[in-house]
């Protein structure tokens, strides 16, 4: 009342026509109906604290997001489980096998066309190895070093190969020689065995010559075994008096074979890029496809909660009637639809969980509980920062504030908790028989039993302590706002007393207003009024006297008259006066 006393001598002070009462106290009822707001909404959060929902929606959204995770994990496996357990890799060098990386053995298992990791180890069945399993190796006549071929490794080529003349001592020879097609990796690679076979035994490739030649000529190339000398510095020509015509026919046959030899690895190697995008592109639709279910069971389980929830309202409901069970029904799709935003980004979640799963499968057991811990952990941590960067949470006690990031934490361990849970009751029941009996995209039996009651019993745990937390807050929280709720009520208090002075002054000053128009009006009338007596006192002089005959009697009358005229004039100035004051 003091202040409200001083607000009322300050504004006495003021000039009361400079100050827009109306504007005022408009101001003053907007502020009082805003005070009124914040004390409903102080009202409404004091009946949220402590309230156990929040506990039950923690725990639920545990087991919820275990499913959903479960879901991803699952369509991984099975991705690579159809990947003929291998993980996913759409790499170029996964699927498309060249002869560089042949070469070196590094195999583009992923291509489910060709089996080049067979191609690679039959390769190397040819070559002798020493204890460590190196390739050995020899110097040519060139000095050129190449493989050692394991006893046998020509057979194969010769036992199909067509026999010379006895008659004119000659054999048949391999052009390009087997030892020569069966070290080259570009033909290993691309080539099939019985292909290499096919051409080496070919017409393009057969020539018949001295047998002497042909077993001089062995595993050499045609230039190589016409061009280098042997140990004796001798060349064919001069062991064998080998011809000008019959070099030159030899050296042309060499070029023919290899051509065609070229050509034939050509037309291979193009076969194995074909068959290495079309494995690559199947690949990439398989884990599509897996990924696409998963996330099609992601928002078909999200619906179906939805559903569940609404229906379990509506058991216990009183009102049970067929067109109240459609009303919750469609209320439910309408509440999928309505949070489709958040539907769509667990069924992101559930598409990045299935690509990482089949991505890091060989150590899928310890990625699939580390990415949902890890994923948890990482939400928690932002909500906390998120809570602490709150605007709403700057003027709250330090210690509510530590307590509510706590709880959040616990959450996070929670999650934690029922991961471990989940693993350890999983691997117990999967020695029970019957458990282990696996279910379409949602994993065996007893990964199901174990994930939901590992999240149960991990998120009644989580509760528990959520429930000591939540009392210590509460209390904390109720005796704040308390505290606000008074202050909020003393705001509105000196608001109301602040409206009350302004319109009572506001009256105060309308009233002044009125007695100060009312009083100059009267003046004004008064003013004119004696104008118009002055006006005519002075036109009465102008007035023709009259013709009587009795001068001296008209003349006492008209003093007689202008006395009492005079005497009224002055009573109605008098009465005048009085009337302003």
């Amino acid at each position: 009342m003091n202040e409200n006393k001083k607000q009322l001598e300050e504004w006495s002070k003021i000039d009361c026509d400079a100050v827009d009462f109306d504007t005022l106290e408009q101001n003053l009822e907007s502020e009082l109906e805003e005070q009124m707001s914040d004390l409903e909404v102080l009202e409404k959060d004091r009946e949220k604290i402590g309230n156990p929902d929040s506990i039950g929606k923690t725990v639920k959204n545990v087991v919820w997001e275990q499913f959903i995770n479960q879901v991803g994990v699952i369509a991984g496996e099975d991705f690579i489980k159809e990947n003929r357990g291998l993980t996913l890799d759409l790499r170029n060098s996964a699927h498309i096998q060249t002869t560089e990386n042949f070469t070196e053995g590094k195999i583009a298992t992923h291509n489910d066309k060709i089996d080049y990791q067979q191609r690679y180890d039959d390769w190397q069945s040819n070559f002798q190895h020493d204890e460590n399993g190196n390739v050995i190796t020899h110097n040519t006549r060139s000095g050129r070093q190449e493989a050692t071929l394991a006893p046998g490794a020509r057979k194969p080529f010769d036992a199909g190969r067509p026999v010379g003349s006895v008659e004119r001592g000659t054999d048949m020879d391999h052009t390009v020689s087997a030892g020569e097609i069966i070290r080259n990796p570009a033909g290993n690679a691309h080539m099939t065995k019985e292909e290499q076979i096919k051409f080496a035994n070919s017409e393009a490739n057969l020539n018949e010559m001295d047998a002497g030649q042909n077993r001089s000529k062995s595993d050499k190339s045609m230039k190589e075994w016409l061009d280098i000398p042997n140990a004796n510095g001798q060349k064919p020509n001069e062991i064998f008096d080998i011809s000008e015509e019959q070099d030159a026919k030899y050296r042309g046959k060499d070029e023919e074979a290899r051509a065609e030899y070229e050509k034939q690895i050509k037309e291979a190697e193009k076969r194995s890029i074909d068959a290495g995008k079309q494995s690559q592109k199947a690949e990439a639709f398989r884990i599509g496809g897996k990924a696409l279910r998963a996330v099609v069971m992601s928002l078909f389980a999200s619906l179906i909660k939805d559903v569940i929830r609404k229906l379990i309202s509506w058991f216990r409901s009183e009102n049970r009637k067929i067109g109240t069970f459609i009303d919750s029904v469609k209320k439910s799709i309408k509440s999928f639809i309505s949070n489709m935003k958040e539907h769509l980004l667990n069924a992101g979640n559930t598409l990045v969980t299935s690509i990482a799963t089949a991505i890091f499968g060989p150590v899928i057991g310890m990625i699939k509980k580390a990415w949902i811990f890890l994923k948890q952990g990482y939400k928690s941590v932002k909500q906390a920062i998120k809570f602490l960067k709150d605007s709403k949470n700057k003027n709250m006690p330090f210690s509510i504030k530590m307590l509510e990031v706590g709880k959040i934490v616990i959450v996070g361990l929670t999650a934690g908790g029922a991961i471990v849970l989940s693993e350890v009751i999983e691997k117990g029941l999967m020695t029970i028989p019957g458990f282990a009996f696996e279910i379409p995209l949602l994993g065996s039996l007893a990964s199901l039993i174990g994930m939901f009651l590992g999240a149960l019993v991990s998120g009644l745990i989580g509760a528990l302590a959520l429930n000591l937390i939540d009392r210590v807050v509460a209390k904390k929280m109720k005796t704040l706002n308390t505290q606000q709720q008074i202050n909020k009520k003393g705001e509105i208090i000196q608001t109301q007393d602040k409206l009350i002075n302004v319109v009572g002054q506001k009256v105060e000053n309308t009233r002044a207003t009125t007695y100060t128009d009312i009083k100059e009006r009267h003046q004004a009338a008064t003013e004119s009024i004696k104008d118009s007596l002055q006006t005519i006192l002075n036109n009465s002089e102008l007035i023709d006297a009259p013709i009587i005959e009795d001068a001296e009697i008209i003349e006492d009358n008209e003093e007689h008259k202008a006395s009492e005229n005079d005497k009224d004039i002055d009573d109605i100035f008098k009465d005048l006066n009085d009337i302003n004051g």
